[in-house]
């Protein structure tokens, strides 16, 4: 009985082990890449073990002359206010959709929906016309503005079905002590979906974070862009350093991995709380 336990570990051990190894392999390859030096990328002799001598040239973009850091920083500003944006108002929209009955509630919900229908460039010209209206290009709020509408309707739901599972009894203990409805979200319900506010953070910061499409078109100031269009820059028409490139992708990787993390620990301690009576 003690044998087969040990090998039902044993295999479980293995198989976390090789299911690291398959998704941390991208990373990996990502820092052995930007270790190695163009010419030898290019003549195909990168190594499967990286050159350690050349761990300071995976930083190399923060020395060139583009402004890689501010870009980062535009990334930071966006990626956070489409992540706090998207947040407030989802945890609004999926009480009222979740607690509340009114006209209109069900073609709503699917109006949120039917968002995630359409592709981001079919928007794109339309958009563009409405924010050059509005005298929203090349501004980072914009940015904040378009992501949020298409992040937002994710978090919506991810949160109406953690306050679907709340018990409506305790909201009603709440209303007959004399809370508003505003201070039962605020004091009752957003600490109970905590975990699932911090996977919704984590989903849209990450679409923030690597927006590609509309930070290219809405944003043409060179010292406005954001990490993604700036990591784009690095490729060439005739030439393309392939170490720095892969140097600013490690680095623009950074934040997001930390972001995560961090998020990851709040999502399983969300989870866990309140497992054990005490």
């Amino acid at each position: 009985m003690i044998g087969r336990r040990r090998l039902s570990t044993g295999v479980r051990a293995l198989l976390a082990l090789l299911v690291t190894c398959l998704a941390g392999f991208p990373l990996f390859w990502i820092i052995n890449t930007a270790m190695t030096p163009t010419t030898d990328l290019f003549q195909g002799q990168q190594r499967l073990v990286p050159d350690i001598s050349r761990t300071l040239d995976v930083f190399s973009v923060l020395t060139t002359d583009t402004p890689f850091l501010g870009w980062m920083a535009n990334s930071a500003v966006v990626a956070f206010g489409t992540t706090l944006l998207s947040l407030v108002m989802a945890t609004m929209a999926a009480y009222a959709l979740s607690r509340y009955k009114f006209v209109g509630k069900g073609p709503m919900g699917f109006l949120f929906f039917a968002t995630q229908m359409l592709p981001e460039a079919l928007l794109v010209v339309p958009l563009y016309s409405l924010f050059a209206a509005l005298g929203l290009l090349n501004q980072l709020s914009g940015l904040v503005l378009v992501n949020t509408a298409f992040a937002m309707p994710v978090a919506l739901f991810i949160l109406k079905s953690a306050i679907d599972n709340i018990p409506y009894e305790l909201e009603e203990s709440a209303r007959v002590d004399g809370c508003s409805p505003l201070s039962i979200l605020q004091v009752m319900v957003v600490p109970l979906v905590a975990p699932s506010m911090a996977a919704a953070a984590v989903i849209t910061f990450f679409d923030g974070w690597n927006e590609y499409l509309f930070a290219t078109t809405f944003i043409r100031d060179r010292s406005s862009w954001v990490g993604s269009t700036g990591l784009a820059s690095f490729i060439g028409e005739f030439s393309t350093p392939l170490d720095t490139v892969f140097s600013a992708a490690l680095v623009f990787t950074i934040p997001a991995i930390i972001f995560f993390l961090l998020m990851q620990r709040k999502i399983v301690s969300g989870l866990t709380a309140g497992s054990v009576k005490g």
